[in-house]
């Protein structure tokens, strides 16, 4: 795996198969990485978790589920690509994907079963999925091709969870790379669609928390927080240039027809995903 420099990111808005996406064309031409945010439409899910619902665990019909899953991969050209999808608990653990063997990839998705909000993909024609409705996706793109894709709830920003997963990126980039690993400062980083801060609303000890734990600057006032800046501290905190990082600057909560948002369909929706994987 050899590094080369990565453009500087840009989301742009289009659609695929008749799935809109969040994508970055020009990260894709220069590494092979392919990145998406996908909205609420373009597949097959009825109902309160109409139309690309990506969850298992919503209460949506698993098989027509299964098929939005691979809607999505065949919209990109990869029907038979592995997908490995972790059960999010809202914590900071990540999963190392090494390798695209499928016995392998097997224990690798037991593990990621048992508990995890990041995965870390370091071999190409493997994808991770990871599923939101108001939290916050977060990819993460070294120049060797390695990739993170994070769940970034208000627990797992508040524990830092955006700068473990690029630290966890440098240190497998530098195990293999040695002194010509990139820094953290060459990575790219992605923010999807989220719950804005205007309508984040939290408890005052929640907002506290990010004060003290990340700082004031995310905190505008005492009832609410800024989760896409407290990502960017965080991520500054460990070595990435707030140039290299990139938002969809879209509102969940603002936009229900768009997007699922917990907040806004009282807790019963599906789930958009954060897509990433290298084609070669």
């Amino acid at each position: 795996m050899v590094a080369s420099s990565l453009p500087l990111p840009r989301l742009a808005a289009r659609t695929i198969d008749s799935i809109p996406i969040f994508t970055d064309d020009a990260l894709y031409d220069a590494s092979s990485v392919r990145i998406a945010f996908t909205g609420r439409a373009g597949g097959a899910s009825e109902g309160d978790y109409a139309s690309l619902n990506l969850g298992t665990h919503v209460g949506d019909d698993r098989d027509v589920v299964l098929g939005n899953r691979r809607a999505l991969l065949c919209a990109f050209g990869e029907p038979d690509m592995p997908l490995v999808v972790p059960n999010q608990v809202h914590g900071t653990d990540l999963v190392d994907i090494e390798t695209s063997d499928p016995e392998a990839l097997r224990g690798i998705q037991d593990a990621a079963d048992a508990g995890a909000d990041g995965l870390v993909v370091s071999c190409p024609r493997v994808a991770a999925l990871l599923c939101f409705a108001d939290c916050v996706p977060v990819i993460i793109v070294s120049p060797t091709g390695r990739v993170a894709v994070v769940h970034a709830g208000w627990r797992g920003a508040v524990a830092r969870i955006a700068s473990s997963a690029c630290k966890r990126l440098a240190a497998l980039d530098a195990r293999e790379l040695g002194h010509d690993a990139p820094a953290p400062s060459e990575f790219n980083a992605y923010i999807g669609p989220h719950i804005c801060a205007s309508c984040f609303e939290t408890g005052p000890d929640v907002a506290q928390r990010f004060a003290s734990e990340i700082g004031p600057g995310c905190v505008p006032d005492a009832r609410h927080v800024d989760l896409e800046e407290a990502l960017i501290l965080d991520f500054e905190s460990a070595g990435l240039l707030r140039e290299r990082i990139a938002s969809a600057h879209a509102c969940t909560k603002c936009e229900p027809d768009r997007f699922f948002s917990y907040r806004a369909s009282g807790g019963v929706c599906g789930r958009h995903g954060a897509l990433a994987f290298r084609s070669r």
